[in-house]
């Protein structure tokens, strides 16, 4: 069975033992966390009623994610501002789907 969970403004296809990355969570590593913005859910040809339905997940680690290098110049005035940013992440492990 597989389902279509919203978190974070993105949505992602999610099966029980799935593992995935999702912006930051409140929560430590090992905590349960319930998704319960299910947009879709079904297995094979078979489609379920998806308001019902909340995803178990355990919050893995609380992680980062790579640096993304901010880099701002104007030619000709001497004006060059270099900045990063890495974005926080929670990995997530799916334990299941249903009500």
């Amino acid at each position: 069975m597989f389902a279509v969970v919203r978190t974070g403004g993105k949505q992602y296809r999610v099966a029980a033992g799935d593992k995935i990355v999702v912006e930051k969570l409140a929560g430590e590593a090992g905590d349960k966390v319930t998704l319960d913005d299910v947009l879709f859910a079904g297995e094979g040809n078979n489609v379920k009623d998806a308001k019902q339905l909340t995803v178990a997940a355990e919050i893995i680690a609380q992680a980062k994610g790579e640096k993304v290098i901010v880099f701002k110049k104007r030619r000709r005035h001497n004006y060059r501002r270099k900045n990063g940013h890495r974005q926080n992440h929670t990995i997530l492990k799916i334990v299941s789907i249903g009500a």
